[in-house]
This record gives C-alpha cells, structure tokens and sequence, in this order.
C-alpha cells in the first residue's frame, strides 16, 4: 500500500512552477470576469496595449511610458493568478495524496452475511450497495461498508496517516470500515454501503478538488463592498478628465489634459487591487490549512461558521469519553443473588456485539465460570434503538431486557410490575459516581443493575478549558441519566451538558440555540446524532463514525479525534482574521497611494500642486511608474500570509480590530510611502 496521505510533504518546487505556468492559463476573459476588481485592471490592461500599439505607429513621445505602465498591469494580473493558482495547486497535491491511496482491488464476494459461506473473487468496482464481503488479514478494503459479523484491526494509515492500528467490530458506532484500508488481524464480514466511484475516498477527493471555487457568505459580502469601492473609483477617475479638459481649456490654466495613460494607473492604483488579488488565495488556502489538519471540509462555509462559533455540542460516547464503557459490578436488589442477576445479564447480553454487551458478558463469565450457556436457537434477540433504550433477548419464554433506568421502569410499570424504592437511591448512587447504572428485568421484575464504568479521554479537560478562554460553550450530550451525566461533565470539564437525549432532543436544543442567535458546531460519530450534525452550522464526524452521521455532516476528521474541533475553530478563526487584516492593509494602502499619485498626475494641468510633492518624488512620470509598480509587487510579498494566515490569537472582536488597525492599517499607510520612494530613487538611477 502506498504510505501516502493527507500529511504527505509537498513538492514546493513542482507547485510553484506549475502555479507560475496557471498564472498566464488563466489570463482569459472568462476568469477574470470572477473577480470584478481584477477584471478592471484586465480590461485596462487591453486598452493600454491599444494604445501602447497606436503610440508605435504615429511614434508618439509617451511610447515607453505608457509601454512601462502597461507591463506593470499585466504583471499585477500574473501575479494575482499566481496567488490563487498557488493555493490552488496546493489542494491538487493534497488531493492528488489521497488519490494514491485509492487502489483498484479484488474483493471476496459472500452470498450472503456468514463467514463459512463460499465466497467469489470479483473485481473490488462491481459490488453494489447490500452486497455482503469478506476481509481477512492482510487483505484491503474494497469499498465502504459496516461491519455486520467479526472484529479487526485495521490499518487506515493511507487515509489518516496515524500508524497506530484501530479497532472495526459489528455492532455500535465502531463498524463503519473505508475503502482503500487494510486488514492487520482477524476479520470482517461487511455490508457494502457505497459502490466504487463513490466511496468516502472518492468524496473526499471530490470535496477538495470541488472547494477551489466555492465563496463563503462573508466573502460575497466583501466582494460586493470590494465591487462596489471599484464603481465608485471608476466614476471618479471617469469624472477627471472632462474636469481636467475644461480647466485647460475653459480656465486659463497652463497646464496639460491629463492623459489616459495616466487615468487608467490612477484608476488601478486606487482601487482595492491588493484584497481583490488575494481574496481567492486566502479561501483556498483556509481549506487547504484544514485538510493539512486531516479534516475534510465539504464548503468553505463550514469553515467560516466555525470560526464564529459560540457554542459546542459534543456527543459524550466515543467524544468525551473512550466509548467503550465497562462493567464492573453487579449490584442485585430484593432477594434476587449476584448469580442470578449475573446470569440473566449474559443471557440478555450474548448476540449482543456492542463492546458493553461484551463487557458484560465477560465479567459474568469472569465473576461465576461455571454458569456459561450458549444462545438457544430458539431465542430472540432485541436489538437496541435510539427510542426503545433497551435491548435484549427472548429466552425460554422470558423477556430479559438491560437499559437505560427510566426506559426500564416504563417497561417493568407497563407489564404491571413494581419498582422496587431501593433501586431509585442503587441508579443514584452508581449515576453519582459518574458511572453509567444499567437495569436489568425479566419479565416484569427488576433484577438489579450492571455499573458501565465510561473513561474520560487525557486531556480533554485542558482542550475544553482552551475553547472557553476562546468564547465557545462547551455542551456533553449523553443518553445518561442526569446524575451520571452531570458527574462526567464536571469531570470532563464541560460548561453544561443535555442528560437523557434522544435524536429529537438534541435537534430542538441545536434549534433553540440558532433562534437565540448562537452558531452552533456538533461532533458525533453515531446514526443517532445524524439529525443534530445535519442541523449544526457546523457538523464535525469522526472518520470512524456511520454512514449516516458522514452524510449528515459538512466535516469530517480522518483523525476521528473529537477535539480536533479546537483546531477547526481557530483555522476558522484564523481565516476571517486574515481576511480583515489584509482587507484593512490594502484599503489603507489606497489612501497612501493616493498622496503619492494624484499630485503627480494633476502636475501637468495644475503645476501649482507640486508643492504637495511631500515625499520628494523624482518626476511626475516616475512617480506613477513607481506607484503602479508598487502595486504590483506588494502582491507577491503578502502572498505567503494569505497561504499560512496570520497568527492566531484567543482575543475579542474588538482587540482583533485594534490590533489589524495599528498593525496592518498603520502597516498599509506606510508601507506604500516607503515603497514607492525606493522605486523612485531606483528609476532615477536608472
């Protein structure tokens, strides 16, 4: 298998020269009309080419300057192209990465969802969603599936690039397996749930390719304010040279009409070239930092709305916890033993594949060996579901069924049992140790319960408590009473938590926190929490989560590390920071080009307004050369901090605008000062 992924280094010196030969391919008409800011400098760029041909012919004296000025302008569109065609390329390379980890393979065909079944070798591209395959150590994954029979080790180093094995197993929320991945130990019968073309590989090579050219809401609406700066600086360069014509003529001023040349760079020089060269770039490469970071995002949007978030919900199961809760003590009630609760715990528990309904299994085993009974054929197992909470089996005309307490007590009060007092302070005890309390009944009578111990992941206290300094609300969400839900979020060190929730729960508290005005971000991995990551502004799934919760989602971590959601804040945030820090370096760029070019363009018609030559430039054409040469090479110099963004900081709104003022607003103004003076004095050496 090919040792490729996300992480894989990128080829700088293959990038940068493929990137340099997309800037002259995307010199049309048909791209440049996408960004309306650069599609002024196109079409002036033409028109001074135009002219610099007329010039040629009826060998005018202003041949090499407008020659020069028309130079710089096509210089400015290339170095544009090569911003965004350099964060473009870098997304190919990474697409590119995962692309070679997709391999054509042989699949072992089942006729059906047994491992002792014969099985056909078939090309790895005709299994159809239902089909049933075989994977066996060694072997690699033919397309996506769920695991239905078996347990295994599986190396997805070519998706993720972590070498640590994890572990696939029917049943819960660990059975989904990715094409493409392979097999270390043991085995699997999967159910094939996407056909080949469009496998979860696939989609991500889709979704990077695809988000080159997908515009977030905030970069429309600073497109339109970037369009409409242009309008505006378009009617009034328009304006100038009927002014200019009649003070000449109609005035008595000496002076010259202001030349077109000179409008057409007064023009370009003015308007937001700067932002508008850059804006693509620092899109692309907010999703090509978040891929670095081994998330799939399906939209730049996803993006931006993480950045903003205020509130996080988290799935506690396989989140905040290690997801595989353990039992650990058997407590019977009333005159029921420890065997016989023991007992009828495994027997509820045999067909059922979830690691709690193994984990009980064996400490029943573990507590009394000699009490080991296999499961009758005549027995009826009773899956568990989201609404039911409870699960079990039909044995010898008994109905054992395990669950959540209050599921339990609906059912035992239904079938006319009683509900035992002592059992209430027994569920409040277990629950207030931040233990997981599962009741166990046959028929209508409580047993006991089964104590599902749940561990807390290592420093996820630490991650929580850095989103908080970020402004975000941490919520745990959990199935568990509210006792035991409130003792794993003060250990976890959550800011609140939703006990008790079902799939509609946690969709109505996603809907009330929207309608209060909060954007709301939602990790989970399981088919319950499909409906609450489809509602979320953002719906982070973990890459070992269900086919469900990935279609539901507009993420998904390759690490399947909840807490990359930390991550994902601050790419997000670290975005829209870029974003405002360059938009605010190029506007007041244009306010410090103005004093350097519009003295120097009017001199000729106004020759009184040299005395506003304040920075004591050469010579009227040199300093319009320089300013227009200025605004091209600025381009360049700030194009690696549109790729890499500026550094991120856990502040406020407000202290993230004072600082973009005094540093990159003081930053804009004078760095055109500095930067047109030098060119100045290198033209007249020259």
């Amino acid at each position: 298998m090919s040792d490729m992924n996300v992480s894989s280094p990128i080829i700088w010196g293959t990038i940068v020269k493929d990137s340099a030969r997309d800037s002259f391919t995307l010199l049309s008409l048909r791209h440049q009309l996408r960004n309306p800011v650069m599609a002024v400098v196109y079409l002036s760029s033409w028109l001074l080419l135009v002219m610099l041909v007329y010039d040629l012919f009826r060998g005018s004296s202003e041949t090499v300057f407008v020659g020069f000025i028309d130079l710089w302008l096509w210089l400015t569109l290339l170095f544009a192209n090569f911003a965004e065609a350099l964060a473009e390329r870098q997304g190919q390379a990474q697409a590119a990465s995962l692309r070679q980890s997709r391999q054509e393979m042989a699949a072992k065909k089942l006729s059906r969802a047994e491992r002792s079944s014969a099985y056909t070798i078939v090309p790895g591209a005709s299994l159809r969603v239902g089909d049933f395959a075989l994977v066996e150590a060694g072997d690699l994954v033919p397309t996506d599936g769920d695991a239905v029979l078996g347990v295994a080790a599986v190396d997805e180093s070519a998706i993720t690039g972590e070498s640590a094995p994890v572990i696939r197993e029917s049943g819960g929320d660990r059975s989904a397996v990715t094409g493409g991945t392979r097999v270390i130990s043991d085995w699997l019968v999967i159910r094939v749930t996407q056909e080949a073309g469009n496998t979860f590989l696939d989609r991500m090579i889709g979704m990077v390719e695809s988000a080159t050219r997908r515009k977030t809401p905030n970069e429309i609406a600073l497109s339109v304010l970037l369009v409409v700066l242009t309008l505006v600086f378009l009617v009034v360069t328009l304006t100038l040279y009927p002014f200019s014509w009649y003070s000449v003529h109609y005035a008595s001023h000496a002076g010259h009409v202001i030349s077109l040349p000179i409008l057409i760079a007064l023009l370009v020089c003015l308007i937001p070239t700067t932002i508008g060269a850059l804006l693509p770039a620092i899109g692309i490469a907010g999703i090509v930092r978040l891929l670095k970071a081994k998330v799939v995002a399906t939209s730049g949007r996803a993006i931006e709305a993480a950045g903003d978030a205020d509130i996080l919900l988290l799935d506690k199961t396989g989140t905040i916890t290690l997801g595989n809760r353990q039992a650990d003590i058997f407590y019977p009630v009333g005159r029921v033993t420890s065997d016989e609760l023991a007992l009828a715990a495994r027997r509820a528990s045999l067909a059922d594949n979830t690691p709690e309904g193994k984990s009980i299994v064996a400490l029943a085993e573990k507590n009394f060996p000699d009490r080991k009974e296999a499961l009758p054929e005549g027995a009826t197992f009773i899956a568990f579901t989201a609404e039911s909470r409870m699960s079990g089996v039909n044995w010898d005309g008994v109905a054992l069924r395990k669950g959540a307490p209050d599921a339990i007590k609906a059912y035992v009060l239904e079938s006319g049992g009683e509900w035992p007092k002592e059992l209430d302070t027994l569920v409040d005890q277990v629950a207030g140790s931040g233990s997981t309390p599962l009741v166990v009944c046959a028929d209508a009578q409580v047993l006991g319960v089964v104590e599902l111990r749940d561990i807390i992941k290592s420093g996820i206290r630490e991650r929580f408590a850095e989103l908080r300094e970020m402004g975000i609300r941490t919520v745990m969400v959990t199935g568990d009473n509210p006792l035991t839900a409130a003792a794993i979020a003060a250990e976890a060190g959550v800011d609140d938590y939703l006990a008790e929730a079902k799939p509609e729960t946690k969709l109505a508290r996603i809907r009330q926190y929207q309608q209060e005005g909060y954007m709301v971000a939602m990790t989970g991995d399981g088919t319950n929490d499909a409906p609450a990551l489809a509602q979320a502004d953002v719906g982070l799934c973990m890459a070992s989560g269900t086919q469900a919760a990935r279609e539901a989602s507009n993420m998904v971590d390759l690490d399947s590390d909840p807490t990359k959601l930390l991550d994902i804040v601050r790419i997000g945030k670290q975005l829209l920071m870029t974003r405002g820090a360059l938009t605010t370096f190029s506007i007041a760029n244009d306010v410090a080009k103005y004093f350097a070019i519009i003295p120097a363009a009017f001199v000729a018609t106004y020759p009184q307004l040299s005395a506003l030559n304040i920075m004591d430039l050469n010579s009227p054409s040199d300093a319009i050369m320089a300013a227009v040469i200025f605004n091209a090479i600025i381009i360049p110099f700030l194009i690696p901090l549109a790729l890499r963004g500026i550094k991120f900081r856990a502040e406020s709104a407000e202290q993230i605008l004072r600082r973009n003022v005094w540093i990159y607003g003081l930053g804009g103004i004078v760095a055109p000062f500095v930067g047109i003076k030098l060119i100045d004095m290198l033209l007249a050496v020259l």
